[in-house]
């Protein structure tokens, strides 16, 4: 997402050609590596992403090069872009993405605060595989009427057997959910195959706690809340969340590899 909103939105904002910007991920999942060269990553009309680092590869660099964080003054990340909420953080977090999302659409659908201690979902947090949730819609605003007493019911799943397994569950009809998340690591992206070594979960949960304890320390937590988020939506993304140009740039659909194998075999 950020290579397409950078190569178009910041581009046309700061006058810049976007076959001049150069984006650099670091990511905590080796996967990514692969993923910016796929022929879907040009929804900007360029290479979206150019570059991967894992965060173990950044790591080694910063050893490398004798950089002490300790020793560098504080600075700001530039705007637009830059700033980011604690919703963001937890991101990396098992169920994080779901919790996020959920601090956003209650208050959306009630126009009040999620009800929880601390804003945590804290069913959906932590290493067991397949975790579940439920939260009753009341009192919602009235363009959201049809949603009233509704029981919002998520489920997240973590490693692929666990997703294999509430998937399976789903099909059979034995389960029904509004909304699930999958992630292929255990624990999220804090467990990512391109994270610090080794990984246990001792390591995960610090690491999960640590995550937690970074959106508490945040002034903004809320996705929504992010005023640069806000600004791109009112400069760009004008037709809103679901318009065509956010749908377009935010969202990827991938080719089915076996039909498009079967296809070249045809040819």
């Amino acid at each position: 997402m950020f290579g397409a909103v950078a190569k178009t939105f910041y581009a046309q904002k700061k006058g810049i050609d976007p076959a001049k910007i150069v984006v650099v991920s670091v990511m905590p999942c080796t996967a990514k590596k692969f993923e910016a060269g796929r022929p879907e990553m040009n929804a900007s009309g360029f290479q979206d992403v150019d570059y991967v680092l894992t965060t173990r590869e950044l790591g080694r660099m910063i050893q490398s090069a004798g950089i002490n964080f300790d020793g560098l003054e504080d600075g700001v990340m530039d705007s637009p872009l830059g700033l980011s909420s604690g919703a963001a953080d937890i991101f990396a977090n098992s169920g994080g993405v779901m919790e996020a999302a959920i601090r956003t659409a209650y208050e959306i659908v009630t126009g009040r605060e999620l009800p929880l201690e601390n804003l945590h979902v804290t069913p959906l947090a932590g290493l067991k595989g397949i975790k579940e949730a439920a939260l009753k819609l009341e009192q919602v605003l009235p363009a959201w009427s049809f949603l009233e007493g509704v029981e919002l019911r998520v489920a997240v799943a973590h490693s692929l057997s666990n997703a294999a397994d509430l998937l399976d569950r789903i099909k059979a009809g034995e389960a029904q959910y509004h909304f699930v998340e999958i992630m292929t690591c255990p624990g999220g992206c804090i467990g990512g195959g391109g994270q610090p070594r080794f990984t246990t979960d001792e390591v995960r949960e610090a690491r999960i706690s640590a995550i937690y304890k970074e959106d508490e320390g945040k002034v903004l937590r809320k996705s929504h809340e992010n005023p640069d988020i806000k600004k791109i939506y009112e400069e760009f993304f004008t037709e809103g969340p679901c318009g065509h140009k956010s749908h377009d740039l935010l969202h990827t659909h991938y080719t089915d590899r076996n039909k498009q194998e079967d296809k070249d075999a045809a040819e």
